[in-house]
């Protein structure tokens, strides 16, 4: 019977072919210990000199990390192993054998290692992440279609910046200049106007010449918007889908989860509804904590975010910043004109700001006086405006960022163990 290693639990005691390569391997005279994998799962196969022909014991002892091969084995329940499996080996066929493979078990370093980013996602560690990340997305979905909302593509290539030019690739679209997308969020107000709830799901870019361990120059994010939502129904929707996502992975990743040592008693705390802070008790707070350097109308850095972010078992959102430091498209505060209807979503444990989100302006002459003012030209945002002349609504959303709360989810310190294939200030290959 073939099979996957994910499979396996419906197979004991009974014997099974699996394609898999060789993850590592040790013997001890008699016997040979195979770590396998397949894409799906790792599994130990044992392979008994005394239990199998002299050529497949030979084999087993012989063969290279990273071959691949058909093995034949019993499934057997394992108390000791994480996974609950073990295969009885009883044959093995050689499909391809690897020689040199550059990544051993022993020590590499991290350029090393992203040099060969193509040969080490097959590693564990990076099996689990990527795993994690793969839940993250199907629970992302799950929510949103649960809640209502229908799934819209922005496109990528755009001809304008929602929050300026500064941090975009630019191109040439045939005669015209064009940017990669930063955001697709005015695309998804567009989306919303005529479909009421919406999210979309991409790649997003940004010419940030930042080399910290929560950036990436590609990365993907997920950007609802809602119409009729004002900036409190906004807030409950973050915290709903956000605790959604983390109790998914719970359940359905809890072996990955061991993999890679997260605590997960921090993760079993993150349920709805989540801590508030304003911007003015932030600065406050972080002023009495000895940072001096943070005044009214600074944005705040990694380590003043990591400092609120302590004070709280749970995300916590930092509303109403000052309207001098937001994009253009931010509605003022009704009882006040120097802040404005937004949260950022910051994640426990010191990895920042995992969701961006506001309530939009919707009224037509405010923001076409923002867009004055912040210098951006009014043609074109000609057909953002006329959202405004023609049933304007109020309306919320908000983008969060993939890789960073996969990050934070999955416990890995830098982000760029959580995308397939980082895109980073110094590094375009593999």
């Amino acid at each position: 019977m073939k099979t996957t290693i994910k499979e396996v639990s419906k197979f004991v005691d009974k014997e099974v072919t699996i394609g898999a390569w060789i993850a590592n391997k040790r013997s001890s005279g008699k016997i040979a210990f195979l770590q396998l994998r397949d894409g799906t799962g790792f599994i130990q196969g044992v392979v008994v000199k005394a239990e199998v022909d002299e050529a497949v014991f030979q084999t087993a002892k012989s063969i290279t990390q990273e071959s691949s091969i058909f093995v034949t084995g019993v499934v057997r329940v394992d108390e000791r192993s994480p996974f609950g499996y073990e295969l009885g080996v009883t044959g093995i066929e050689v499909i391809h054998e690897s020689v040199n493979y550059p990544i051993t078990p022993k020590e590499h370093g991290t350029e090393f290692l992203m040099d060969h980013r193509h040969l080490w996602l097959r590693s564990k560690r990076q099996h689990a992440v990527m795993k994690i990340r793969n839940e993250i997305i199907r629970a992302t979905y799950e929510f949103f279609n649960k809640e209502g909302f229908t799934k819209v593509d922005p496109p990528i290539l755009t001809g304008s910046a929602p929050e300026g030019t500064s941090e975009l690739f630019a191109t040439k679209y045939f005669d015209e200049d064009a940017y990669l997308s930063q955001s697709g969020q005015l695309y998804m107000e567009a989306a919303a106007m005529a479909l009421g709830k919406v999210f979309s799901f991409g790649p997003t870019f940004r010419a940030e010449k930042s080399k910290t361990r929560r950036h990436l120059i590609e990365f993907w994010m997920i950007e609802p918007e809602m119409a009729f939502y004002d900036f409190e129904d906004n807030l409950v929707v973050q915290e709903n889908y956000v605790s959604y996502v983390v109790q998914s992975v719970l359940e359905n990743c809890s072996l990955e989860l061991t993999v890679l040592g997260r605590d997960t008693e921090k993760l079993q705390q993150i349920k709805a509804p989540f801590p508030r802070i304003s911007y003015d008790d932030a600065i406050k707070f972080l002023n009495e904590k000895g940072f001096d350097d943070i005044k009214w109308g600074d944005d705040f850095g990694a380590p003043h975010e990591t400092a609120i972010a302590e004070s709280f078992d749970k995300p916590v959102f930092i509303t109403h910043y000052p309207t001098g430091i937001k994009p253009f498209y931010m509605q003022p505060a009704p009882d006040r004109d120097d802040v404005v209807l937004c949260a950022d979503l910051i994640a426990p444990e010191g990895y920042g700001e995992i969701i961006g989100g506001s309530q939009r302006i919707h009224d037509h002459e405010l923001l076409k006086q923002r867009i004055e003012e912040h210098d951006l030209s009014p043609e074109a945002y000609q057909w953002y405006l006329q959202l405004r002349e023609f049933g304007s609504v109020p309306h919320s959303g908000f983008g969060l960022g993939l890789e960073r709360t996969v990050a934070w989810i999955s416990g890995v310190e830098h982000v760029r163990e959580t995308i397939p294939f980082p895109r980073l200030l110094n590094r375009l290959y593999p």
